[in-house]
């Protein structure tokens, strides 16, 4: 069926003002509520120590989260599409592996208050020897590289599958070792559908808030991160509070509008690498 010109264009407008409705105009807002009361006003709320510190605390969260989840998305994703595994337990694997999209936040950082929490299977052991998980920087960890597992593997499996292992074969019949040959073969090939994941993972890891709120002690300069920031703002009440929690929004909406980039950047490349 051939669409006619003015069919196309109607779509694109549609399109068009669907998703500014839905994204240029909140953005919009928020940096319009950000700045009402000067620029002053607004910096002054993005350097109070407590902003700074939530700021340093999601980038770091992120720095940890997303070489880990890196290096599990491409090992499971050569497991699942090269492997030699049972089919069951590549079923199995895959099953986990989207968990984390079916499993509410809040549910991920309850269970992990059930096992590393005081009184949990693990957590007294822990306590015990002076780790503290649970409302501290480790269980943010845990929970922010679990709601960010997925999307390497995600981006990179399909890849895998696409490129297909020629080229391995004849990396392995030169002489070449396993390593070599992941190196030199299977990461160059895979390299765009990797940056993509990575991207994926790292805006999933500076936006959590659901697992991260429930396993963090919410203290200033300690386990609070930007988005609890933004969420903890929001329950204040009085003088310039909403300017100061527009002020951290923005913070966050910089990170995640620098992210953006990046996925459309890598995204085009991912589709070229396919």
């Amino acid at each position: 069926m051939v669409i006619s010109r003015r069919a196309t264009l109607s779509l694109r407008a549609v399109a068009l003002v669907y998703l500014s409705l839905l994204l240029l105009l909140p953005v919009a807002v928020v940096f319009g509520r950000t700045f009402e009361h000067g620029v002053g006003s607004a910096w002054s709320f993005m350097t109070t120590p407590a902003a700074v510190s939530a700021l340093w605390l999601t980038i770091l969260l992120a720095v940890i989260a997303v070489p880990l989840n890196t290096i599990f998305g491409v090992g499971a994703a050569m497991v699942l599409v090269r492997g030699k595994a049972p089919r069951a337990g590549k079923a199995i694997l895959d099953a986990l592996i989207d968990l984390p999209f079916v499993v509410s936040p809040v549910i991920i950082g309850l269970a992990l208050i059930l096992v590393y929490g005081q009184g949990g299977w693990f957590g007294d052991t822990f306590l015990a020897n002076g780790i503290r998980i649970i409302y501290a920087l480790p269980g943010m960890v845990i929970a922010t590289v679990f709601v960010s597992l997925p999307f390497v593997v995600r981006e990179v499996a399909p890849v895998l599958a696409e490129v297909g292992d020629e080229q391995e074969q004849a990396a392995a019949t030169l002489g070449a070792s396993s390593w070599q040959t992941f190196w030199r073969v299977t990461l160059p090939s895979i390299r765009w559908g990797v940056a993509y994941g990575v991207v994926l993972t790292t805006a999933r890891a500076l936006g959590e808030i659901g697992a991260v709120l429930v396993v963090s002690s919410n203290v200033a300069g300690s386990t609070l991160t930007l988005p609890l920031l933004i969420f903890q703002r929001d329950e204040q009440v009085g003088g310039q509070v909403t300017t100061s929690v527009y002020a951290a929004a923005t913070e966050l909406a910089v990170l995640s509008i620098g992210v953006l980039l990046l996925m459309t950047m890598f995204g085009s490349r991912t589709q070229e690498a396919r």
